[in-house]
């Protein structure tokens, strides 16, 4: 398995309060000229998700891991490790790799800064990025991360969130007119999703650098 230089694995929580960053980190990927690489991208049941993640990190130089909704946010409620094993195996592939594998880079991302020394004190010392909850932030972190680490061409930030929200909203409406119904649109699946937010930014003929 080759590893791709523009693929960016996205590791995060996938739950109704986490879409809209979700896309916005997404979009920032794809108009800074990367691809993003997720666990929803294929959807074979007999595929073990281990052994897929496993295959996308192996195949991605860029890694983003969201450790936002490692805690409980009830009385009862389990700690969510799929976060944390995946920065594990993550990180495990560049310190124990080989080749390339060796040249991994990763953004580590909270709600709050400080936030995760509580649950993993062992990234105490690592540069940790905080978006808030906030997807504009998430678009800024995550396009001054792809400027300094992987050499892509400086856009702004701004620019970047009007281009989220334009592209949304001529999905929603191009959706609309292909037939679908709001609840269609609302379940719509990510990686068809993002195959739209493509052809959106190709159409747009936005010159990455």
């Amino acid at each position: 398995m080759v590893q791709d230089n523009t693929n960016v694995f996205i590791n995060c929580p996938f739950d109704d309060d986490y879409w809209d960053i979700f896309r916005a980190i997404v979009f920032t990927i794809i108009r800074m000229g990367h691809k993003p690489r997720f666990s929803l991208e294929r959807a074979d049941s007999g595929e073990p998700r281990i052994q897929k993640l496993i295959e996308i990190i192996r195949q991605s130089k860029y890694e983003i891991h969201d450790l936002s909704r490692c805690i409980a946010k009830k009385k009862g409620e389990l700690f969510r490790l799929n976060m944390p094993l995946e920065l594990g195996i993550g990180l495990g592939a560049r310190y124990f790799g080989q080749g390339n594998l060796k040249s991994k880079k990763f953004l580590i991302l909270e709600e709050e800064r400080y936030r995760f020394q509580a649950a993993i004190s062992d990234i105490s010392n690592s540069d940790i990025k905080a978006h808030g909850g906030e997807p504009i932030q998430a678009v800024k972190v995550v396009r001054d991360w792809l400027v300094q680490e992987a050499g892509a061409n400086p856009q702004s930030p701004t620019e970047i969130w009007y281009d989220f929200n334009d592209c949304l909203a001529d999905v929603y409406d191009q959706l609309t007119l292909e037939g679908y119904s709001k609840k269609d649109i609302d379940d719509f699946p990510e990686n068809e999703l993002t195959q739209r937010m493509i052809i959106w930014i190709e159409n747009k003929g936005f010159n990455h650098g």
